[in-house]
């Protein structure tokens, strides 16, 4: 099992998207006043939209240790302050949200399998709902989707720090297997766990083998 930290914004519906499970016990981190996570013994980073960017880069160290020491740092919310390493989210407006579409570019790890990418373009028939701006990322980064723009609006990272970083531009995801509406986001959010359970056991399996 994966032990997972779900930065808290004081957000009334994070305890619902984020259930423990048999693959992920989560904890939660409250934003406040000393706010100083630790993030000993954890697996799993969760960035949430509505997350406080100004507090995160108080912590960016903390946060760098974590991904120097392999950990994975989920992120769906648009970053504004330079916390996140070797990636940029950039705010943009500018295209008109009826002509988005998306388009995956790299997925050497099946993590859009069996997703339908419509479900992540349009909600009640409008397009444009998911993300938010687009994101510069590490040039040796995958770009997992990119928009019409061929802008990357979700990056899996495995160069800039020894962990993993994955990036949605503001995308939100979350474990949205209990009868919500879109079930495209939660199958490519237990995706992404699957593939970071995988990761997690093949490390441990070169580890063993030195």
């Amino acid at each position: 099992m994966l032990n997972a930290v779900v930065i808290d914004n004081g957000l009334h519906y994070l305890e619902h998207f984020f259930r423990p499970n048999d693959a992920v016990a989560y904890r939660f981190e409250k934003i406040g006043a000393g706010f100083d996570p630790s993030f000993d013994g954890v697996d799993i980073l969760i960035v949430p939209n509505g997350s406080d960017h100004i507090a995160m880069l108080r912590v960016r160290e903390t946060v760098a240790r974590f991904l120097d020491a392999g950990g994975a740092l989920i992120c769906f919310d648009g970053w504004f302050t330079d916390w996140v390493p070797g990636n940029r989210w950039v705010m943009d407006n500018s295209k008109p949200t009826r002509d988005v579409r998306y388009a995956v570019v790299t997925d050497r790890y099946g993590v859009m399998d069996g997703v339908e990418i419509d479900t992540l373009i349009f909600s009640h028939g409008i397009s444009g709902w998911w993300a938010c701006g687009y994101i510069e990322p590490n040039p040796a980064a995958d770009i997992l989707l990119a928009d019409t723009w061929s802008r990357a609006i979700a990056v899996i990272d495995e160069v800039s720090t020894p962990g993993v970083i994955i990036l949605t531009a503001s995308g939100l995801l979350g474990d949205y297997s209990g009868g919500e509406k879109n079930e495209g986001l939660g199958l490519l959010y237990h995706n992404l766990i699957s593939f970071i359970t995988r990761r997690g056991a093949h490390h441990e399996q070169n580890r063993a083998d030195l």
